[in-house]
């Protein structure tokens, strides 16, 4: 087993688990969700379906859109799709409505908080990016524009079908949309582990090279 794997698959279930934890205490918070997460909302609010059971079906939904992409899947892209979801209705099943302004306030700052962590965390295992990642990455590929055009297109987009839909949006939503990318931008360079990569070399040496 390559050397850095235990740790790379370890930093990718605790940055997927943390991620799930971050946006329940965001949707406990009912100040406003990130785009994607708006959509989820939204969703549950009309099928009857948990924000988790929508979070993993749309993950799905968006991996085929990766078909004609032809983006690549990793093992990180399928835990991203079902864990995620998993831990979001895990922790909304024990944390309760938050009843007073200073505890919303509370936990809308302590989710973006944790929501760059884990954000961190889970893209730098380097095991494949999440569903939603990996559609902006493949059609930025295809269309030749540039990744601020097409991910301003995409969140754009399901922030206004999630918010028609009957999600939240508010002060969390551009909270989330000014502090994730400088969280992560200082987080990232730590938490990075890059891939093991081998080569031939004489006898007698370790083959793999850090």
């Amino acid at each position: 087993m390559p050397a850095r794997l235990p740790r790379r698959l370890v930093q990718l279930f605790v940055g997927l688990a943390l991620y799930g934890v971050s946006l329940a205490l965001v949707l406990r918070a009912g100040l406003g969700l990130a785009p994607w997460d708006v959509l989820h909302q939204g969703l549950a609010e009309r099928t009857g379906f948990t924000v988790g059971q929508l979070v993993i079906a749309v993950s799905f939904l968006v991996l085929l859109a990766w078909i004609p992409l032809r983006q690549r899947p990793g093992f990180g892209t399928f835990a991203n799709a079902v864990l995620v979801g998993v831990f979001v209705d895990l922790t909304l099943g024990v944390l309760g409505d938050a009843d007073s302004w200073p505890v919303r306030i509370g936990l809308l700052l302590a989710g973006v908080l944790l929501n760059g962590l884990a954000t961190a965390l889970y893209i730098g295992a380097s095991l494949g990016p999440g569903p939603r990642d990996g559609l902006m990455t493949g059609l930025v590929r295809r269309t030749g524009r540039s990744v601020r055009l097409v991910r301003t297109v995409i969140e754009v987009s399901v922030l206004v079908v999630g918010f028609l839909l009957g999600g939240t949006v508010g002060v969390g939503t551009l909270l989330y949309a000014f502090a994730i990318g400088p969280i992560a931008h200082v987080l990232l360079p730590v938490l990075t582990v890059a891939p093991d990569r081998r080569r031939v070399v004489p006898p007698r040496v370790d083959p793999d090279v850090a």
